[in-house]
């Protein structure tokens, strides 16, 4: 099936003919792949974005009658197609006035073929990453850490915007299937021996957390990992490393927005993101310094072990990213609120005293640090390669 499908509406005042031919004309413009179903909107809200062509004036009352049957079909936005012939773009801005009297979200695309082109593709991005995420499960493992007392989130809402379940798993469930799960060799070169020593209860970790979600059914999960330190004596940062790199979102210490926000960026682009907390800002330059013990592999373009930072034990990630445009991302656990901002990495560092990976990014408007300092979502945010603003906002919206 087509990922864009495009469905008409017509007065039959107008010559058919003459219709379809500007109908033929307007969409091969476009220069888009889809699937033209005509007037029968039958599948209507099955494809990841539904446009509507809105081909002759005298179509409202056309649409009117449509409404109740399409809104039973899907509760996106309304994409209505325009051209700039038979009235078409009259009709639209009629229907869509319509629309917004009923509180329905909708959008008439109309320009050159550029333009609507472009806006068509990024509509198409954003449709097939919500439809990832629908049905999406996502695992609580233990609570979120006693300090993240801003870091839960409204498990109805983000059911019922983005069709994601939340699911709580006892800690001990984690414990468990580590106690279960059989050390194995580790082959791989460690700088110290302490490190060496640590990295088969690391990847002991690493299988007990893939056995949980693969036992649980999740697309991706967080867990409350400083328990670790104190249960097994080690870090869940290699697992988390790794996880993420193999598709499977990991966030740390039990931050549920940090997660949603890791999901939100995997379905849409098809990384999970580094989940970082600030740890120093320059409000006059718009540099900050971002830190955390693990960063995906897949990110990177090189990593090395180190021990946790603030523990001193178990295995830490050192990963140094390439420098260029990056996107700082959150959501609230609400999806109330968004931070979204665009930058760039200008250096990786390795001072001693911070978490092993670390960022200096430049924000693009060093007036946004302002919101880290006033009016912040969390501490922790997750930092994308690449700028990736545009998509983030209308996926959100």
């Amino acid at each position: 099936m087509m990922k864009t499908a495009v469905y008409t509406l017509t007065s039959g005042l107008h010559d058919e003919e003459a219709v379809g031919a500007v109908t033929c004309e307007f969409l091969g413009g476009l220069q888009m792949d889809y699937e033209y179903r005509g007037a029968d909107f039958s599948d209507y809200g099955s494809h990841a974005l539904d446009l509507i062509f809105v081909r002759t004036g005298g179509t409202e009352g056309l649409f009117r009658r449509l409404l109740p049957e399409l809104r039973e079909r899907s509760s996106r936005p309304f994409y209505l197609l325009a051209s700039g012939k038979s009235n078409s773009l009259a009709a639209s801005l009629e229907i869509l006035s319509f629309l917004r009297q009923q509180g329905l979200k909708g959008e008439v695309l109309h320009g050159s073929a550029a333009y609507v082109s472009k806006r068509i593709a990024l509509l198409e991005r954003v449709g097939e990453a919500l439809r990832r995420l629908q049905g999406c499960r996502l695992g609580i493992v233990g609570e979120p850490s006693d300090w993240l007392i801003a870091s839960h989130a409204d498990k109805t809402m983000v059911r019922n915007r983005l069709d994601i379940e939340l699911e709580d798993i006892p800690m001990q469930e984690l414990l468990d299937t580590i106690a279960r799960t059989p050390l194995a060799e580790v082959t791989e070169e460690a700088p110290t021996d302490a490190i060496r020593k640590a990295l088969p209860g690391a990847d002991q970790i690493y299988r007990a957390l893939r056995c949980v979600a693969e036992r649980r059914r999740l697309q991706g999960l967080t867990i409350r990992c400083f328990d670790l330190l104190t249960a097994v004596h080690n870090t869940g940062c290699l697992a988390l490393a790794r996880l993420n790199s193999e598709g499977l979102v990991a966030g740390c210490e039990g931050d549920v927005p940090a997660m949603l926000s890791m999901m939100i960026a995997r379905s849409l682009l098809g990384v999970s993101g580094f989940q970082a907390n600030p740890a120093r800002i320059d409000p006059e330059s718009g540099e900050m310094l971002f830190a955390h013990c693990t960063i995906p592999f897949n990110l990177v373009e090189r990593y090395e072990y180190d021990t946790h930072f603030e523990s001193g034990i178990g295995v830490g990630i050192r990963g140094y990213m390439k420098e260029g445009p990056v996107t700082i991302f959150k959501v609230s656990g609400d999806l109330s609120r968004c931070f979204i901002e665009e930058g760039d990495l200008i250096r990786n560092q390795a001072q001693p005293d911070l978490c092993r990976t670390q960022q200096v990014i430049r924000l693009g408007d060093p007036a946004r640090t302002a919101y880290f300092l006033t009016d912040p979502i969390g501490n922790h945010h997750i930092i994308l390669p690449g700028h990736h603003k545009e998509e983030l906002e209308e996926l959100l919206k």
